[in-house]
């Protein structure tokens, strides 16, 4: 089997020849020391500086460039994310001091070194929700709609791999809005309920008029990323995430299933009340399994792996702050209750994020080589 096929197979329930392997992300810390450079692939601080700087271009091509040569760098993998650049036209904020910007809005951004980000921590209004104007363009398919060039990297990494490799590329995701920040968004489902399943009807309306536009690139997997919980988990409740999200997540999944692409869905947080609604919307596989968020592989197996694939189940936490011997007892457990009966993709349980020690990166890749053949 190749990679392509192997990837296949464990999305449709059959037992591979080998465990395939797939990062969501792999962060420009771990990617500069496989690649023996500084890069800006998935340097997300230094991405919007050189948006905001005038050096476009070369962070454009740093970001296309290494992400072919990362898929050189670590063979393992069978399944690849496709990266979407920034846009060109982005409002360049006044600088503050060297961690802190402001917008002319009044939003204030932040760098965080534990993240490697920009993050706003001041909004002079969090009263937002869309227009009737926004609505419209959603339902007209003008959101997701990217600006060509954004899309170079993923083009590349299909023209190069899509033979070999399976590759996970956008389709638009109705997801949970939250406009405003997380308490405003959150509170804004019980103060204004209207005006949220208006938005999600216009997106699912918008998202499959864009489905051409999306789908042309030549991926052969949908990748969405929504967050549904944290860690004590979700942020709706069962009930709610049945009536906000569910029928319009499942009406974005049907659709995109009639034109044959399998959908992927990234999800941190427990979510086990969710679980269930996740089989009914009709995800093919759910990624991410946070084990520190009580989401155990052990547990999951038996329940949903032979109508849910599952990937991930490593532990960035210990990617990040473990030991070696951590690393050897983590990839035993996944392959010992991720890998009987086929159905699994090995990774990480978010990404190999920020922070993740070199040594244990290639710790979980020769222990999962030693251990991924069936």
């Amino acid at each position: 089997m190749n990679s392509k096929e192997r990837v296949h197979a464990a999305l449709e329930h059959k037992v591979p020849d080998k465990v395939p392997y797939g990062e969501f992300a792999i962060d420009f810390d771990t990617a500069e020391k496989l690649l023996g450079h500084k890069t800006y692939y998935r340097n997300k601080a230094a991405i919007l500086l050189a948006v905001w700087e005038g050096r476009y271009d070369e962070m454009a091509q740093s970001v296309t460039e290494d992400g072919l040569a990362l898929v050189e760098k670590v063979p393992q993998q069978d399944l690849l994310s496709g990266q979407i650049l920034p846009s060109r036209n982005q409002e360049k904020p006044r600088k503050i001091d060297d961690e802190t910007y402001e917008y002319k809005d009044g939003r204030v951004l932040k760098y965080s070194a534990i993240t490697n980000d920009f993050t706003v921590v001041h909004y002079p209004d969090r009263d937002y929700l869309p227009t009737d104007k926004d609505i419209e363009n959603a339902a007209a398919g003008m959101i997701d709609r990217w600006e060509d060039y954004r899309l170079e990297p993923i083009r590349r990494l299909v023209a190069r791999n899509g033979k070999e490799k399976a590759i996970a590329g956008p389709g638009t995701e109705v997801g949970m809005p939250l406009f405003g920040g997380m308490t405003n968004g959150l509170m804004y489902y019980l103060t204004d309920p209207g005006r949220i399943k208006a938005w999600l009807e216009a997106v699912t309306i918008g998202g499959e008029k864009l489905d051409d536009y999306n789908l042309e690139i030549g991926h052969d997997i949908v990748g969405w990323g929504t967050d549904y919980a944290y860690n004590a988990g979700p942020f709706l409740s069962p009930a709610q995430f049945r009536e906000f999200v569910f029928p319009y997540a499942k009406r974005r999944v049907d659709a995109i299933h009639k034109r044959g692409l399998p959908v992927i869905q990234h999800a941190c947080g427990n979510n086990w009340p969710l679980m269930d609604y996740f089989l009914e919307i009709g995800f093919d596989c759910y990624q991410s399994i946070q084990n520190s968020a009580g989401m155990d592989l052990k547990l999951l197996k038996p329940k949903y792996g032979k109508r849910l694939a599952l990937w991930g189940g490593m532990p960035v936490e210990d990617l990040v702050s473990g030991t070696p011997d951590d690393i050897t007892r983590d990839v035993k457990y996944a392959m010992q209750y991720g890998k009987p009966g086929g159905g699994y993709i090995f990774g990480a349980s978010h990404s190999i994020a920020v922070g993740t020690k070199y040594d244990n990166y290639m710790r979980m890749l020769d222990e999962f080589e030693r251990l991924r053949e069936y």
